[in-house]
């Protein structure tokens, strides 16, 4: 009554399970599969009504002067590309122009890059030009309005996750009048439901306006390729296997907490938090084996050679960006984090199998374009409540844990092709991680120009 037992999760005890298994964990090459065979499910699209694009410009007025959006999109890479992509829907919604996007520099982030070092600036304009015009200069009479700073330009603040009624009711007006409106910051301030042939804008910007620059796909597709060699060399069949961690120093800051067992204890939960153990036993327990080439995304980790190491331990072929680039090669995006992101971005989304541990815009965006360029997301996502209860018990034996493994794969496998379930503007999940039915046009449309 004084004592009760602890719950599932409160103490970490990872480390005592993984060295109670690991001679297990080695020995066993019963149930190894192939990176060819981890899927098995197919996605199956329901015939589609008559695809709803934007096949001409939004008409609310003639002859009215041009009319321009300002968006500033804050946040890391993948919150700045939602709101480049939303800004793009609401141009198009207002039938107005946008300019490039601006973005924010945050203390967190620290990155000082433009649009055009991440991404193709002339790709995302001529790919959009057909529905929004997008600039890269305000005209000069409207500018002199503002003495030529674009600071100067009042800051419409939108409500988080604003319809499309609300822009056409309340910011409409003022755009109107103006000619002129800034969003900043614009991160989630558009609804996830849409008029069909607004979603199509949010698709097609995407999927295909938001090509990374050079610079960025040069050294990615690079990446990509020693992986690949890797995996040949290691009868992976040239396929590999990406794992997002989220634990660099600045999550570690955020999310440590401080207890009072004293120096001691501190010292103890130092050595323990937060390792590799977790995700190389679940993989492992899923039947990859240990010659399966991993590429390991993510910032810089913290105390990366201690808490990377049990993971090496099962995985020998671990890679990063920064063991299979030169340091010469990194040179242009050390300092940046975004273009860092960028790089394991395209890095992951070439990978057979895309496991993620946390959530976040990262692996939401990487889900859902691997489930657009697919056909299946090829994604893991452990079951963490699942992994709570297993990675209690210190008795547990190998072949329990095992088959808790396989079981977790094949529903990662089936949850691969679902497709939600979207009535008429009813959507409340992110288009962003699930792209159908919404985008199974432009996939349509986008694989049948490559055939």
């Amino acid at each position: 009554m004084i004592y009760p037992s602890p719950l599932p999760g409160s103490i970490y005890r990872s480390h005592e399970i993984f060295q109670n298994l690991f001679s297990d964990i080695q020995s066993d090459n019963s149930s190894e599969i192939k990176l060819s065979d981890v899927w098995r499910y197919k996605m199956k699209m329901k015939e589609q009504k008559p695809c709803l694009t934007p096949t001409s410009r939004q008409n609310l007025e003639t002859g009215m002067a041009d009319k321009y959006l300002i968006i500033e999109a804050n946040g890391g890479l993948n919150q700045q590309r939602a709101s480049i992509c939303n800004a793009v829907a609401v141009a198009g919604l207002l039938n107005a122009s946008l300019l490039i996007p601006r973005f924010d520099f945050h203390n967190v982030w620290r990155d000082s890059s433009e649009f055009g070092d991440i991404y193709d600036e002339e790709h995302f304009i001529s790919t959009l030009k057909k529905y929004v015009d997008v600039v890269r200069e305000l005209p000069k009479e409207l500018m002199e309005h503002y003495d030529f700073n674009i600071s100067n330009i009042p800051n419409f603040r939108v409500p988080a996750w604003a319809s499309a009624s609300y822009y056409l009711e309340q910011v409409y007006p003022v755009l109107k009048e103006q000619r002129i409106v800034r969003f900043a910051p614009f991160a989630n301030r558009l609804a996830s439901s849409l008029p069909p042939h607004i979603q199509y804008l949010r698709c097609l910007t995407n999927y295909e306006a938001l090509r990374f620059s050079i610079p960025i796909t040069t050294l990615a597709n690079s990446l990509v390729q020693r992986m690949t060699r890797d995996s040949s060399s290691s009868s992976s069949g040239g396929k590999y296997v990406s794992v997002h961690l989220r634990f660099e120093e600045d999550m570690v800051a955020f999310s440590c907490c401080v207890y009072d067992g004293g120096k001691y204890e501190q010292l103890e939960m130092e050595q323990i938090r937060e390792k590799g153990w977790g995700v190389g036993m679940v993989l492992r327990g899923m039947g990859f084996s240990i010659t399966t080439p991993i590429y390991l995304a993510s910032g810089k980790i913290y105390e990366a050679d201690k808490n990377i190491a049990p993971l090496k331990k099962m995985f020998p072929l671990l890679h990063t960006k920064d063991s299979l680039a030169t340091l010469d090669e990194l040179a242009y995006f050390q300092g940046y984090s975004s273009r860092l992101a960028a790089l394991d971005y395209i890095v992951c989304l070439f990978s057979e199998v895309f496991v993620t541990t946390q959530g976040g815009n990262f692996p939401h965006f990487l889900m859902g374009h691997r489930k657009f360029h697919y056909g299946h997301a090829k994604t893991i996502i452990p079951d963490k409540r699942k992994l709570v209860v297993l990675l209690h018990n210190t008795t547990i034996s190998w072949h329990a844990f095992k088959n808790e493994m396989q079981a977790m794969l094949e529903e990662s496998d089936h949850k691969g092709v679902a497709i939600p379930k979207i009535k008429k503007s009813t959507r409340k999940n992110s288009i962003y991680a699930h792209p159908f039915p919404e985008c199974q046009c432009l996939r349509e449309s986008r694989f049948s120009t490559e055939e």
